[in-house]
């Protein structure tokens, strides 16, 4: 084979919902594509969705009815995605989560692919055995797997003992910092001028830590009476209900309406992608002090659109962003997190910030994923012979 060929590249996701494993997909696609190869976007979706973004790759929207009990949703978008690769054939299987790695864990078992790359952003704990089980295969029999931050690649190999390689995540610059008109988003939500305004994507979770960020916010908020929490986003195949139920409960106690418009609180629910920027812009400060990540796309996000960050004061975060690009937190007090969400006047966005956006670019991350691709082609076709 040629190492400067084309490649056909399947990339598959197991959503259209605006997570942070979906946008790699959709960046990492768009990246390869503009360095020539043909590239294809599988996910399922429920009859009436569509991908979150609007990308020019092709997207295959593999059908599932949407069943609501999580085993048999998993189960159901496993073979919806092995039914729509059915037909097509590709020189690259590259998986970006559990679902879509087990669809092709059992197309390499049937002996109808070669074999297929899978990238492990986080992993998450179940109780449910059968998904345990589909997390683990998802990992344990593809050919080569790829972290998105070095944290997870030494947790690979020290707990499972796989050799994975790290390929960073990427963030368009130029998506966050071109020009927005904030006044429409401000008004949907009655988002005041007065503010400050702190921004948490990702919805109620327990693993983005919200009770905590509530708890730091009754504290900042009892300082800054005109202070509002937007909490924006929340898309998600797995039950957090029950969490932001208690979370509700919380706010509730704390005297702290929570509401889609003009409360201290506020929910936006999943957006339109084409909202975000301006979400960003609106905000005085983000807010990231989950508990568990796997690189942490939104503090890039906020920092290229010009505003600062709190992030846990773990790694990932500690890979890649010091005391001149964010403000660290320690994700366990909200004294330290409310102290950090008015304290982010030390981050440099005049020389370190921008330095920092400018090593992760998603072109930077497509030419080490295509060396890859084609180092495991070469072995594979070594094998093969």
């Amino acid at each position: 084979m040629c190492a400067m060929k084309a490649l056909r590249i399947a990339l598959l996701t197991h959503s259209v919902n605006p997570r942070g494993g979906v946008v790699h997909t959709l960046e990492l696609a768009r990246a390869l594509h503009e360095s020539g190869h043909d590239v294809t976007v599988f996910a399922p979706a429920r009859e009436n969705e569509v991908m979150f973004r609007a990308t020019p790759i092709p997207v295959v929207l593999a059908r599932v009815e949407g069943k609501r009990d999580v085993a048999q949703m998993v189960d159901e978008r496993i073979r919806a995605l092995k039914a729509s690769l059915a037909s097509q054939v590709f020189d690259v299987y590259h998986a970006q989560d559990s679902i879509s790695g087990n669809a092709l864990a059992e197309l390499k078992e049937e002996g109808a692919i070669r074999g297929f790359i899978r990238t492990v952003h986080h992993l998450d704990r179940f109780d449910d055995p059968r998904l345990a089980h589909w997390q683990q295969r998802a990992w344990r029999d593809a050919d080569e797997v790829l972290c998105v931050s070095e944290t997870w690649t030494r947790t690979m190999r020290k707990t499972y003992g796989i050799e994975a390689s790290t390929v960073s995540n990427g963030v368009d610059v130029s998506r966050y910092s071109a020009p927005v008109d904030c006044g429409a988003l401000r008004e949907r939500f009655g988002i005041a001028g007065c503010g400050p305004v702190v921004l948490a994507v990702g919805g109620i979770e327990e693993r983005k830590n919200t009770s905590m960020l509530l708890e730091a916010f009754a504290l900042l908020r009892a300082a800054k009476p005109s202070a509002q929490l937007v909490l924006a986003g929340g898309a998600s195949l797995l039950d957090h209900d029950a969490y932001a139920r208690r979370f509700l409960s919380r706010a509730a106690q704390l005297g702290l309406e929570a509401d889609a418009r003009g409360t201290p609180i506020v929910i936006t629910g999943p957006l339109d992608d084409a909202a975000m920027p301006a979400l960003f812009r609106i905000a005085d400060v983000v807010a990231m002090i989950s508990l568990r990540e796997g690189f942490g796309l939104v503090a890039l996000e906020a920092l290229a659109s010009g505003r600062p960050v709190v992030v846990s004061r773990i790694a990932p975060f500690t890979e890649h962003l010091d005391d001149r690009t964010c403000v660290f937190a320690d994700p366990h007090d909200p004294y330290d997190i409310a102290r950090a969400l008015t304290d982010t006047g030390g981050i440099d966005f005049d020389h370190a910030v921008p330095a920092l956006l400018k090593r992760y670019a998603w072109q930077a991350s497509a030419r080490r994923h295509l060396d890859i691709y084609r180092q495991w082609l070469a072995n594979a076709l070594l094998t093969y012979d």
